[in-house]
């Protein structure tokens, strides 16, 4: 990556990007096509958006296009100018080829909103216009909540946001670009994708996902597998590769970034590194307004750098591990000692609950039951955990709400013998044994966007004096309360004398297979 003083828009994709893999098979592109029309409209590309051009645009020797499966997936941070590029490739496809459908979409509306605006000014230029449909408003359309740009060949582009549901009920979409891709629900691609299997461009259907690190509390599982995906394809010491089937170009600063003995998140070469466009496209000023407008330095990072949290991040379990714990819902398990654990934050403003079950074959099954404000009150958890005390033991954590819900469960009914609070030395063993049995594979989960969350940022916060330890956000704006809940509903099962009494199979690791599942049914859960 080039970090050098240089004129940065005559380098190549390869010197400033930091990740590239380039799908298999290409032998043709349309890009030169593409580029020649926009020159007719008047924009001109640096080198590395001419790269970046090709391989979106790449083909494989039956004319299909080499990303058609995989899709484009571009993780850069803000201000890079990628809905330049991108917009400039879509409006001149749409006005080669007749009879495209495009949407474009992003998660919020005023996202959505700025984009058409952006596209709109730029095909009422006079070398666009001519290309737009004949009618009184040249095939603009801004009103009654469409937004949508129609050429005079058949073509069109909608715009929507997803929030809003947009991109259902489609069919036969040639092109689809997922703006805010790090806010992308398996559910709004379960909505749209399919429109584009019944694409009949020769080329087949294009699809584009566009985005910046996604934050903790971000469902950003989608836009993070692709990237993992594409990353282990990859070897480390190279920029670029070549495998799969689908396009990944990342460009970001150095890991280590605004970190102990890392570079100062403001240093003007990391600023390089993560966006090719500066300073000769987007200007230090603008830069610097960003910078005073993200509201910490953990969103600096991720938007302005590119730096997602797993690359800087000191965390206990690696991603790959917890998802190798990952069991479908369907085969959760029903039987066995239940133990439930709640979690308060530190700051009292979150209160967790997590369940935990012994499984026939000595495994240990861990679920999230939600993370709630504590503003918003602790009534309901209290019945749902007294209507539930006979099933399995109560432990309670967190200095901010502990001994006021434990009161409340007592005044509900709840035994002595069945709730408490942890004590120290508890917590301590609670977290040292949880993630033991990751390590061991005791341990099953089913995949759930906010327990998964807090795994991955979770690194450890000292406890005593001893080398005790407990878990520990490692950004700012993380959050592990729901990875706590459901270490303390592991720790109430595995100590509870009841559950021992009933007998447990010594503990042999997983038997299940690891398939993912959306989490949407808890599966311990006794109703």
């Amino acid at each position: 990556m080039a970090g050098r003083d240089v004129d940065r828009s005559t380098l190549p994709l390869s010197e400033v990007a930091r990740h590239v893999v380039i799908p298999e098979g290409i032998v043709d592109t349309l890009w030169f096509q593409v580029e020649e029309r926009c020159r007719e409209f008047g924009d001109t590309f640096d080198t590395w958006q001419d790269g970046l051009g090709q391989v979106i645009l790449g083909l494989r020797e039956d004319g299909t296009w080499a990303a058609t499966v995989g899709g484009v997936v571009i993780a850069i941070p803000r201000q890079v100018a990628k809905t330049f590029i991108v917009g400039r490739i879509v409006v001149a496809l749409c006005t080669i080829f007749p009879g495209l459908t495009v949407l474009w979409t992003a998660h919020r509306g005023r996202t959505s909103t700025k984009t058409f605006e952006s596209l709109k000014a730029m095909v009422r230029r006079r070398a666009v216009k001519q290309h737009l449909q004949p009618s009184r408003n040249d095939g603009i359309r801004g009103t009654n909540g469409e937004q949508e740009i129609r050429f005079r060949n058949g073509s069109v582009i909608m715009f929507g946001a997803r929030e809003q549901g947009f991109g259902r009920g489609f069919d036969e979409v040639d092109i689809e670009v997922f703006d805010e891709a790090q806010i992308l629900t398996e559910s709004a691609l379960e909505d749209m994708v399919p429109a584009t299997n019944q694409s009949r461009w020769r080329h087949g259907a294009l699809l584009f996902f566009m985005g910046t690190p996604p934050r903790p509390r971000d469902p950003g599982e989608e836009f993070a597998n692709r990237r993992k995906d594409a990353l282990a394809t990859k070897p480390d010491d190279v920029v670029v590769t070549e495998a799969g089937n689908t396009l990944y170009v990342e460009c970001s600063a150095d890991p280590d970034v605004g970190q102990p003995g890392g570079p100062s998140l403001d240093d003007p070469e990391q600023i390089k590194k993560a966006n090719p466009s500066y300073p000769h496209r987007t200007p230090p000023m603008s830069v610097a307004r960003l910078r005073a407008n993200l509201k910490s330095d953990d969103s600096w990072r991720r938007e302005g750098l590119g730096v997602w949290d797993e690359d800087t991040a000191a965390t206990v379990i690696k991603s790959s591990q917890w998802g190798d714990l990952a069991i479908d819902a369907d085969i959760a398990p029903t039987e066995g000692p239940v133990g439930y654990g709640v979690k308060f934050s530190a700051d009292g403003e979150r209160v967790g609950c997590g369940v935990a079950r012994l499984a026939e074959d000595g495994s240990e099954h861990v679920e999230a039951l939600g993370v709630a404000r504590t503003s918003d009150g602790t009534a309901a958890l209290v019945a749902w955990l007294a209507a539930r005390a006979h099933l399995g033991r109560i432990l309670i954590d967190g200095k901010a709400g502990a001994g006021d819900l434990l009161n409340e469960l007592r005044a509900a009914g709840v035994p002595r013998r069945r709730v408490a609070v942890m004590t120290t030395d508890e917590a301590i063993t609670a977290h040292t044994g949880f993630l033991r049995a990751v390590h061991e594979g005791s341990l099953t989960h089913i995949a759930q966007p906010g327990l998964d969350a807090a795994v991955k940022i979770a690194g450890k916060r000292k406890i005593g004096q001893a080398g005790g330890w407990g878990w520990q956000a490692v950004t700012s704006d993380g959050d592990v309360t729901a990875l706590d809940a459901v270490t303390i509903a592991r720790h109430a099962v595995v100590t509870d004398k009841r559950a021992a009494a009933a007998g447990r199979a010594p503990s042999g690791g997983r038997t299940a297979g690891g398939n993912r599942t959306s989490g949407r049914r808890a599966g311990v859960v006794v109703s």
